[in-house]
């Protein structure tokens, strides 16, 4: 690995890590708009019987830069993956890419990120995919992390919702507002 390699791959991790953080931050200093379920963005329109919930725990994530072409520098500035553990009522793990961009313009820069979750949401089983889209303008934040539709499995099957980030003397924390299914109502 070259020096130039090793110097690009380190600033690229340090810019991502720091546009992950204040992304987190500042996704849990704004007011989250909701829909008459309760639910950010709910796309659902399955109309059986569902259980509003929410939430909470930490997590702890490892990143790793990946490579990126000459031509793909033209679009992107930094691919990572990321493997999460989670702890609260979401147990489980994750593993993810996330494509970032930063602009010539100071604090402007954007990602976007999937990951698939596995594990167990307040003791449901399954799998489910999350969206990540985020956005810095000269400063000023933007993020959203949302279920994809239709991606839960298992007992998780029909989760939808939205996540929010914090993080707090450098560890990571979750708020999840979701809709399930009323397992009892089968």
């Amino acid at each position: 690995m070259t020096n130039r390699f090793r110097m690009v791959t380190r600033a690229g991790v340090g810019l991502c890590l720091g546009m992950c953080l204040c992304f987190g931050y500042a996704a849990f200093t704004q007011t989250q708009s909701h829909d008459s379920t309760g639910t950010k963005g709910s796309t659902d329109t399955n109309k059986e019987p569902k259980v509003n919930s929410h939430a909470s725990g930490s997590f702890e994530i490892k990143m790793a830069p990946q490579p990126i072409t000459e031509e793909e520098k033209k679009t992107i500035s930094v691919r990572m993956t990321s493997d999460k553990q989670f702890h609260g009522d979401l147990e489980g793990t994750s593993t993810g890419e996330m494509l970032g961009v930063f602009t010539a313009v100071k604090d402007s820069a954007g990602y976007v990120a999937l990951e698939r979750v596995n594990g167990k949401l307040k003791g449901r089983a399954g799998t489910f995919i999350l969206q990540h889209s985020s956005t810095m303008a000269r400063g000023a934040q933007q993020q959203s992390i949302t279920v994809v539709p239709d991606s839960g499995t298992d007992q998780l099957a029909g989760l939808a919702g939205s996540m929010i980030i914090k993080i707090t003397d450098g560890k990571h924390f979750y708020e999840f507002d979701y809709t399930l299914p009323d397992k009892d109502s089968k």
